[in-house]
């Protein structure tokens, strides 16, 4: 995971980075199932091409892990099939799926953030991991309080936890 802080000068700018992440999610997710549907037909068919000829040859079937080894915390598939494709694009469409639903949760969550007037001299600061919204520091610049103090002053929202 990547956490990075970003800063914003309005939450209107905060509301459109969130609404450009929802947007590209959601068009990745849909491409995503679009190759779902597609492996799944392969693999049926596969499958079904696998169970024929292992009948008319009168053999079960073979362990399926035979093509399959481990190098540290990364399994490697040698000679992958459909069936492997579509174990591993099911995987991304779940996180996917999940990420949009904490997107929109976040997004729900920051509504009030629309509402908010006249923001002039107001920084956002914004803590992201893997580009959702976690913390959000509200930091009034020392300009408004005028010269004389020594420190920013800064107010905090936390997001809805999605660990």
């Amino acid at each position: 995971m990547v956490t990075k802080i970003k800063e914003y000068t309005s939450a209107q700018a905060i509301a459109e980075a969130l609404d450009k992440e929802l947007s590209e999610t959601k068009s990745i997710l849909g491409e995503y199932l679009r190759r779902l549907d597609e492996i799944r037909t392969l693999a049926e068919k596969s499958k079904k091409i696998r169970e024929v000829v292992m009948k008319l040859a009168g053999k079960k079937q073979a362990n399926e892990n035979l093509g399959e080894i481990t190098v540290g915390t990364l399994n490697i598939i040698l000679d992958a099939n459909p069936f492997h494709e579509l174990t591993a694009i099911e995987s991304v469409v779940r996180s996917h799926q999940e990420r949009l639903l904490i997107l929109q949760k976040v997004r729900e969550a920051l509504k009030w953030l629309d509402q908010l007037g006249d923001t002039e001299g107001l920084k956002y600061l914004v803590l992201e991991d893997e580009g959702i919204p976690e913390r959000i520091l509200f930091k009034i610049s020392k300009e408004l309080f005028g010269r004389e103090q020594n420190s920013d002053r800064s107010l905090f929202y936390c997001a809805p936890n999605h660990h």
